[in-house]
């Protein structure tokens, strides 16, 4: 069944959220910062492992970077793309249309929550990858790895951020639904090399939001999106 590895990431983020959620509101204010912090530093070093994975790599016995004008390119290109489309401004958007549709306008956290938890488990080539292969051979095992990582991950976080952390599922059935019902059309782009691409500079932007969430919102990460696509096309020029 196509879709099977969408629902169950959905599933897993709601349950873990959930837990969270009501976990952290037993919790004493200076608990919950804490929380905070300890979400924003595993966020920031899963970004780190991931980036560090791609962009090191050892030659004739020395360690050398690589792909590091693919970064810069995509980063650069990327958040001018997203600063003129003002992607961040969609997200909050969309937070605060679920806060008022849900019942939660007096939460001034929600939106804000929202939007960190939906770059944390939207960003990454599990995603990309995951929804391919469910889409085209109906194997839903890759993202349902990613339920698990998501479920502890959204759990954290809805105890440190709140509840607006539990509808970041609204924004993987978006991103994960699309790219499965575009399957076919997308998979001859997603290269071994266009992958590495996407986990690196997507590695990047999970460090960012790790960031924002230990020193408050300094970088907005959701307008360096367009990063992501302009990794995937440096994959298939040659010299990136």
């Amino acid at each position: 069944m196509p879709g099977l590895g969408t629902f169950i990431n959905i599933a897993a983020i709601i349950a873990g959220g959930t837990i969270g959620y009501f976990f952290g509101g037993l919790l004493k204010d200076r608990v919950q910062e804490g929380l905070i912090m300890a979400s924003g530093l595993g966020t920031m070093f899963l970004g780190i492992s991931g980036a560090t994975e791609k962009l090191l790599s050892i030659k004739s016995g020395e360690l050398t970077s690589v792909s590091n004008m693919m970064m810069i390119l995509s980063l650069v290109l990327g958040v001018l793309v997203g600063e003129l489309l003002n992607i961040e401004g969609y997200f909050e958007s969309l937070g605060h249309f679920l806060k008022e549709k849900t019942g939660n306008s007096s939460d001034p956290a929600f939106t804000q929550a929202f939007v960190d938890t939906s770059l944390v488990v939207c960003i990454g080539a599990m995603a990309v990858v995951g929804a391919i292969n469910d889409g085209i051979y109906h194997r839903p095992d890759t993202l349902i790895a990613k339920s698990v990582l998501d479920f502890v991950i959204v759990m954290v976080m809805a105890s440190a951020e709140g509840k607006g952390s539990i509808f970041s599922f609204v924004s993987v059935a978006i991103l994960q639904g699309t790219i499965t019902l575009l399957a076919t059309l997308i998979k001859p782009v997603m290269t071994t090399q266009a992958l590495s691409n996407l986990s690196l500079v997507g590695s990047i932007l999970i460090f960012c939001v790790g960031l924002n969430l230990i020193f408050g919102q300094k970088i907005r990460v959701a307008n360096f999106l367009p990063a992501l696509v302009f990794a995937v096309v440096f994959a298939f020029i040659p010299g990136f």
